[in-house]
């Protein structure tokens, strides 16, 4: 008897015990949540919240594997396949081949050598100014003659590493550098203000893609509808006739080359109405083509043009760098260079 009162006796102590350390856990979790909520009211104070949004998904990407060992594994061979794909063929920089660590991505001599356009330009074709110059000023040749668009930004000057990309895309067909392009070109895209924006690039004729298979600008243009999300049409503006090749001809000579020669689609008119329409090319040198383009936009009832390129000519004076550009031999010199 006097064991069984003795075993009895344990139970409950056991049983005390035991409600004690649950409810001990009870209160500590309540103190806990309590916390969290505490510091969830403060977390928007002090944390942007795209950055709390961001740290809830990269929580729930951590957690999602961990609850699931299909997904896991799916991961783990991506990483395992993209780290052999690298190593078969590693990404290397568009500008010189080097190789480098991310795909679409520069060495660093070649980033450093590329000559961002952000200083002051003219406030109608968007040339470079000199030192000095403030914004909304126009060039000489723009108070001579207003050019037909409103303004024509570019994400770099023309240049040996600008050149040599565009000249791998049109002619090599490394068409992994249109994305690369529209990358640096969408943050000169005007996103905020004025009409919706439309990208229309620049067509080529009919003979022209099938020798080449595509159009370059129309790359570009799809490249950056994606990346920003603005609408791209490449069929709302056509080449009607064949135009020769650029190259060794002056500004007039080219001027005269592509009067008349673009038209636009016969449902152009409804969809232009009231939208600024963005005009997408690689390389922006005397203009011409730009203009007849604008002309032909403008015609067909667009509230606004412009034009976004990826390299833009400018003055040796205004180079960063100080190298000289020979203007005449621009656009179509691939062979030389063996691309």
């Amino acid at each position: 008897r006097s064991i069984s009162d003795s075993a009895m006796i344990g139970a409950m102590k056991f049983s005390v015990a035991s409600s004690g350390r649950i409810r001990s856990r009870i209160i500590a979790r309540r103190r806990r949540s309590k916390m969290s909520r505490g510091r969830s009211a403060v977390m928007p104070a002090l944390v942007p919240a795209g950055a709390a949004v961001h740290k809830s998904r990269m929580d729930d990407v951590d957690a999602s594997p961990r609850a699931n060992p299909a997904t896991a594994m799916r991961a783990l061979a991506r990483r395992a396949g993209r780290m052999a794909l690298d190593y078969a063929l590693p990404p290397r920089c568009p500008g010189c081949g080097t190789i480098v660590a991310d795909d679409a991505s520069f060495c660093l001599p070649c980033w450093q050598s590329l000559d961002f356009l952000d200083r002051p330009a003219c406030a109608a074709c968007s040339m470079p100014l000199g030192t000095g110059a403030a914004d909304g000023m126009m060039c000489g040749a723009c108070l001579a003659k207003t050019p037909p668009f409103a303004g024509a930004p570019a994400a770099v000057a023309y240049g040996p590493v600008a050149r040599t990309v565009a000249l791998r895309l049109k002619y090599g067909r490394r068409l992994g550098h249109a994305p690369l392009m529209a990358k640096l070109m969408a943050r000169k895209l005007p996103l905020t203000g004025g009409p919706p924006l439309l990208l229309i690039p620049v067509p080529l004729h009919r003979w022209r893609i099938w020798s080449r298979g595509f159009n370059q600008a129309a790359l570009i243009a799809d490249a950056l509808a994606r990346v920003t999300g603005v609408d791209a049409d490449p069929l709302l503006l056509t080449r009607r006739r064949h135009t020769p090749s650029m190259r060794g001809r002056g500004r007039k000579e080219r001027a005269a080359t592509v009067k008349g020669a673009f038209a636009l689609a016969a449902d152009a008119k409804p969809k232009l109405k009231g939208r600024h329409v963005v005009l997408i090319d690689d390389v922006h040198a005397s203009g011409a083509t730009l203009h007849a383009c604008a002309r032909a936009l403008r015609g067909g009832g667009a509230a606004a043009v412009s034009a976004l390129t990826w390299a833009r000519v400018v003055p040796a004076d205004l180079l960063t760098d100080g190298q000289d550009i020979d203007f005449a031999a621009l656009d179509s010199d691939i062979g030389a260079n063996g691309f």
